[in-house]
């Protein structure tokens, strides 16, 4: 989980930003012009900033000009000639996105960029187990819990989308690579030996005619 400032005027694409991230168990924080964005930098850690360029007070360029600190940020903005994008990325930025934007794509460039700066979770805890994601090892009451590298691949992408439903083909393709021609069938298996081990009968749901999904609080 990744704490997100969203900077951007329009505030129904605000919103509509900071719910889908929250979605995938990020926390995100709204300013609506550069002033107020540099203002919520001063008093507040974030791991990523995400810059409308065209801002009242204030643009985007300007805010991440006078960033003190190397906070990663991506450009989601409507200006979509060359030379913005080439301006915003020697300012810094780490992606630059053009208006309109898809956000499933929007989702996959942030946990990218958070890869890259080192900012996703390395651990999670749920209950009884917990998952170190870099060591690949998983604890149950105390406990190493063995997982296969499918099964482990398998816990791995549904963490990283937790709360989303996924498809049995997606997750086939994340655990076992795209050329993989095995059936979907063996993600039922490996998700049946998941739950028992966990005890996550009642955390990994089935969604009828796609796949499963993780809950998690939110």
């Amino acid at each position: 989980m990744a704490n997100i400032l969203v900077v951007e005027d329009d505030k129904a694409i605000n919103t509509l930003i900071r719910r889908s991230l929250e979605l995938v168990n990020h926390t995100c924080m709204a300013a609506y012009d550069g002033v107020s964005a540099e203002e919520m930098l001063e008093k507040h850690d974030f791991d990523l900033i995400l810059l409308d360029v065209m801002m009242p007070h204030k643009d985007g360029f300007q805010v991440l000009r006078n960033l003190s600190n190397q906070i990663p940020a991506i450009f989601l903005t409507a200006r979509d000639t060359k030379c913005d994008k080439i301006h915003g990325l020697n300012l810094g930025a780490d992606d630059y996105m053009v208006k309109p934007f898809d956000i499933e794509e929007l989702q996959a460039r942030v946990e990218a960029v958070l890869r890259r700066t080192k900012k996703e979770v390395q651990q999670f805890h749920l209950g009884d187990v917990e998952v170190d994601m870099v060591g690949r090892l998983v604890w149950m009451r105390g406990k190493v819990v063995d997982f296969t590298p499918q099964e482990f691949n398998l816990i791995e992408i549904l963490l990283k989308n937790k709360n989303i439903a996924l498809s049995r083909e997606r997750l086939l393709e994340a655990a076992w690579g795209f050329d993989y021609m095995g059936e979907t069938r063996t993600v039922d298996t490996h998700i049946y030996t998941i739950r028992k081990k966990l005890g996550w009968e009642n955390v990994i749901k089935t969604v009828f005619k796609i796949g499963y999904r993780l809950e998690v609080p939110r």
